[in-house]
């Protein structure tokens, strides 16, 4: 079996278990928030604090059960004996209409829900007047006693950083591998048009033999085969992007693993029309080989001295 075929059927598994709705409770303080940023970066549609009693018609309206592939993630307060009941009714009425849910319990230990609302000195949004933090800990611990049972996934947040919250989550809960997820933009640039601010990575490639002093490529840019095959196929280009690939073979699964998003990789050379085009193409062509998900622009191509006719 080839590592391409092993991997939609890795994907194809993933669909088939990922629900169509996810709730997200638990005990306050204990990253619920932190949680509905992962599964939006997942693209689910995502609804902080959702009352339980809307879960069937908000999940009817973004046409969950429409067969679209689209994915639903809310926050839901259940920290009272009537939202519980309230919310194992719409987990029925979901099931009924044959929308599948599962529940993700977020608990925390009491003494890192203590420091943590004393170092971010916040109230407890359960706290009564003149009642202690660790007797409101208490009091909210047993009234989600029931839920925390009912929960299909219970994850302890008191040791676990945000990255590591991340990847349970999106092991759980994911059609895509950790490197799928991960928005990788690649852009050409000119530097005498300005360093680009956004970019994770640079690369400078001033350094190549340079198309615009042959009057023939003078106006084409790094999109034509031309210029492209001038640039890529130069023995120090080709020594170039041997080291540059195996670079990126370093770095980008360290950004996955660390759970970024979005990756941003600037190529520039001096007017962002020749070598920077052909190598952000051919960066983007081996990254889509490696099993990312890439987009490719060229941010200085309009201004420059392009043949029109």
């Amino acid at each position: 079996m080839s590592d391409e075929t092993g991997q939609r059927m890795r994907v194809a598994e993933a669909a088939e278990r990922v629900p169509d709705v996810v709730v997200i409770t638990g005990m306050s303080g204990s990253g619920r928030t932190q949680a509905l940023h992962v599964f939006e970066d997942m693209g689910y549609y995502c609804i902080d604090n959702l009352p339980p009693r809307l879960l069937l018609q908000l999940s009817e309206l973004v046409g969950i059960n429409t067969g679209v592939g689209r994915h639903l993630a809310v926050t839901c307060d259940l920290r009272s004996q009537g939202l519980f009941d309230e919310f194992a009714d719409s987990i029925t009425q979901l099931r009924e209409h044959e929308i599948s849910c599962r529940v993700v319990f977020l608990d925390t230990s009491d003494e890192v829900l203590m420091r943590r609302y004393d170092e971010n000195r916040r109230r407890h949004p359960l706290a009564m007047p003149g009642e202690s933090i660790d007797r409101t800990i208490a009091r909210e611990r047993t009234q989600l006693g029931a839920i925390r049972e009912a929960a299909d996934l219970v994850i302890d947040t008191s040791r676990l950083r945000t990255r590591d919250l991340r990847a349970r989550l999106r092991r759980a809960f994911s059609e895509l591998t950790d490197q799928q997820l991960m928005e990788v933009s690649v852009f050409s640039f000119g530097f005498k048009h300005g360093m680009p601010v956004e970019a994770d990575l640079m690369i400078d490639v001033r350094f190549l033999p340079n198309p615009f002093y042959d009057p023939v490529m003078r106006t084409l840019t790094g999109k034509d085969q031309l210029v492209s095959d001038f640039v890529l196929k130069n023995p120090t280009t080709e020594k170039f992007m041997d080291a540059w690939q195996r670079l990126l073979d370093v770095a980008m699964p360290g950004y996955v693993a660390e759970g970024k998003s979005h990756l941003s990789i600037a190529v520039g050379c001096t007017g962002g029309q020749h070598r920077s085009v052909a190598i952000a193409d051919a960066t983007a062509t081996y990254l889509e080989k490696c099993g990312y998900h890439v987009s490719v622009s060229h941010r200085d191509l309009a201004l420059a001295n392009v043949r029109t006719s």
